[in-house]
């Protein structure tokens, strides 16, 4: 049974001044029983919040301190790699904190198990495959897709506890998804949408980025095109973006979609560049958002009085750029992205020169990150103050909030109902 009560959150990152939230906590709740170092108005929290490492443990405690965001969305499907990077060779990557290693069978079929040995927690990813399982570096315990060990040299007896976690993977649109939350609810169909990879009437092409910097700073970004003036200058920005900055926001119970639309206005240069635009264009950003971090970004122009603000895109170019932002930890993250076009489709020197623009507009965007970062990291939890553009990143930061709240409540439930 739950139960409302009425000690208010305020669970933004670095300073993120979202709104208070009564929260639901299991009935019984017990504030005495916390762990050592857990307090309901912990340093970093504001006196009468509930600080978020109560809810979350040792790892959230230590972001807190930091300022950070130390919650992961866990039942949804996370972008873990293009699918050409699997292949024989054990392959580790750290996703939401978890180290994994992924590989494929003989068949080629993928799998993805923790990558440590239940005997003396070596990476598994240090060691071999042989067959369909893989064999660990140190003692040369083996085990099979599911994570079961299978072979103990030296023993015929297997502990039951000789086992590791398997994490439920499909590849789609060249790329190998991975579920990090509750098996059970490993549906392919939630998968979200990007199709423009394999549709043969767009040209595409995917890319990815390492960045030192907490995943949502990478969300900020993309739903906020306000910045391009000053960041991106000299590629997919200019100062027509500054004086026409006026946006649109809608927002769903899963989404968020920020429309802005620039009209009768110079083309930037990437876009002279991949249009051959001699005159004024008129020019759309449509950015779609959707939980925890799926951005797809419906871009372009047509020359100005061509009926694109009708839905006559005629005569120019039209571009997706293709987002997904997988965690790694809670300072650094696994950024894929792509871009798509529907001009000149099947010439990979455009798409090569497209992907390239924004290439160099996604470094700087980088540096922006982890700047941030830097700072976050010096100074928690300071102080922010939101403006106008900011109605895109507040509304899927409430949304994100909503959607930890409630797996929150849900592995409470669970974990008391496991104990009744």
């Amino acid at each position: 049974m739950l139960t409302r009560i009425s000690i208010a959150l305020n669970p933004g990152y670095g300073g993120f001044a979202a709104p208070r939230t009564r929260y639901k906590l299991p009935m019984g709740f017990d504030f005495a029983a916390l762990k050592p170092g857990y307090s309901t108005s912990h340093a970093r929290c504001s006196t009468m919040r509930i600080c978020r490492c109560v809810r979350h443990g040792a790892a959230a405690r230590r972001d807190c301190e930091k300022g950070g965001s130390p919650m992961f969305l866990r039942n949804y499907w996370y972008v873990a790699g293009y699918d050409h990077e699997f292949a024989r060779e054990p392959l580790r990557r750290v996703i939401l904190g978890e180290p994994i290693v992924f590989y494929r069978l003989e068949d080629a079929t993928p799998v993805a198990l923790e990558d440590r040995c239940a005997h003396r927690h070596l990476p598994l990813s240090m060691g071999k495959l042989v067959g369909n399982a893989i064999q660990c570096a140190y003692h040369g315990l083996r085990y099979d897709k599911s994570g079961a060990c299978v072979r103990v040299p030296g023993q015929e007896l297997i502990p039951r506890s000789a086992r590791v976690k398997s994490y439920p993977v499909v590849e789609r649109y060249g790329w190998l998804w991975i579920w990090m939350g509750d098996p059970a609810l490993a549906d392919p169909e939630k998968i979200p949408d990007y199709h423009w990879f394999d549709d043969p009437q767009w040209g595409a092409k995917g890319e990815y980025l390492h960045v030192n910097a907490n995943w949502q700073l990478i969300v900020d970004n993309l739903l906020d095109l306000t910045h391009l003036a000053f960041v991106h200058g000299t590629t997919i920005g200019n100062s027509a973006l500054v004086d026409q900055a006026a946006v649109k926001v809608q927002r769903s119970e899963d989404g968020v979609t920020v429309t802005r639309w620039i009209i009768d206005a110079p083309a930037p240069p990437t876009f002279v560049k991949a249009g051959k635009f001699t005159g004024n264009v008129d020019r759309w950003q449509i950015i779609n958002f959707a939980p925890p971090a799926y951005l797809r970004l419906d871009v372009g122009a047509t020359p100005t009085g061509t009926g694109a603000p009708q839905g006559q895109r005629v005569g120019g170019i039209g571009m997706w750029n293709l987002n997904a932002i997988t965690p790694e930890t809670e300072t650094t993250s696994h950024y894929f992205w792509g871009q798509a076009h529907n001009w000149d489709v099947g010439n990979r020197n455009t798409t090569d020169m497209i992907v390239e623009q924004i290439r160099t507009a996604f470094l700087e965007d980088v540096g922006v990150f982890e700047g941030q970062q830097r700072n976050l990291d010096m100074i928690p939890n300071p102080p922010q103050t939101d403006i106008n553009a900011d109605a895109g990143v507040i509304h899927a930061r409430r949304i994100l909030d909503r959607l930890h709240q409630q797996e929150a409540t849900a592995a409470a439930t669970a974990k008391m109902v496991a104990a009744e």
